[in-house]
């Protein structure tokens, strides 16, 4: 038994010390800059989409650009391995970077990592579909998902709690943004105007991407409690919902622009977040 737990703490180091090399960490720091770029093309799409143009505003028409363009293919797998590793990173936080809080602090940080680690996984996922050839469509992936739910009995309530959780986490990230929290992941940020200019793709960003997350948790919410699941449209169909609106058009490019400077600050925050 002694035998057995000598070995296993052996293991937990072993992988402690991977966590903090800096190859893995460097590896991790490319992820940010993979979901930046990929938030920049939101962005770009709806931008394009609220100055009259058209295209597919979500994570599968940014990848559909991406893998289209010069050495797509390439970027692709460069892009799928750093948000994998950066999901192992955020992933071995919630074993070893907890270690100075206890309590219920700890079990919160444990859920962020946690949240995050599977975030980041997703977008990898969709970064490694394109990279063998294959596409999606987010749109019609979630109406999907959304009906399939709405088959058990269970499903519905389900639904509500994940729109009501993307309503908390568009609060979490406006608050962020107001308030400038985004700042204690940072370190080491240049002074003068390229410091403050970093902030301020922060706010921004984090204004704008709560916004639509904002958008998109209520239309899930609604498509539950309607049970129509075609309501249920994904990044895509919530920001041209927003365009629908009154001033909708002015709202979707301040959007736009925001997750714009959201994927910039992604791209940024590589260099200066706090590992």
């Amino acid at each position: 038994m002694g035998e057995a737990k000598r070995q296993a703490t052996k293991a937990a180091d072993a992988a402690e010390d991977v966590a903090d090399s800096k190859g893995f960490q460097l590896a991790a720091r490319a992820g940010y800059i993979a979901a930046g770029l990929l938030h920049l093309l939101i962005g770009i799409i709806a931008l394009r989409i609220a100055t009259g143009g058209s295209g597919e505003a979500d994570q599968s028409g940014a990848l559909q650009q991406l893998a289209g363009g010069p050495g797509g293919r390439i970027l692709m797998w460069a892009c799928f391995l750093g948000c994998i590793a950066l999901s192992l990173f955020l992933l071995s936080q919630v074993f070893f970077g907890v270690k100075h809080v206890s309590g219920k602090e700890r079990t919160k940080q444990r859920l962020k990592f946690g949240a995050q680690a599977v975030v980041y996984a997703a977008i990898g996922v969709g970064f490694g579909r394109y990279a063998v050839g294959g596409t999606s469509d987010s749109g019609q992936s979630t109406q999907s998902t959304t009906a399939s739910l709405m088959a058990h009995p269970a499903g519905a309530a389900l639904l509500i709690a994940i729109g009501l959780g993307l309503l908390a986490t568009a609060g979490y990230f406006v608050y962020s943004g107001a308030t400038k929290k985004f700042k204690e992941n940072l370190t080491r940020l240049p002074s003068g105007q390229a410091g403050s200019a970093v902030v301020t793709l922060g706010r921004a960003g984090y204004v704008a991407k709560g916004v639509a997350l904002a958008v998109l948790g209520f239309l899930l919410v609604l498509a539950t409690l309607r049970n129509n699941p075609e309501q249920s449209t994904g990044l895509d169909g919530a920001l041209k919902t927003l365009a629908g609106q009154p001033f909708g058009i002015w709202i979707l490019g301040a959007v736009a622009v925001g997750l714009m400077c959201y994927g910039l600050f992604l791209m940024v925050r590589s260099r200066y977040q706090r590992m």
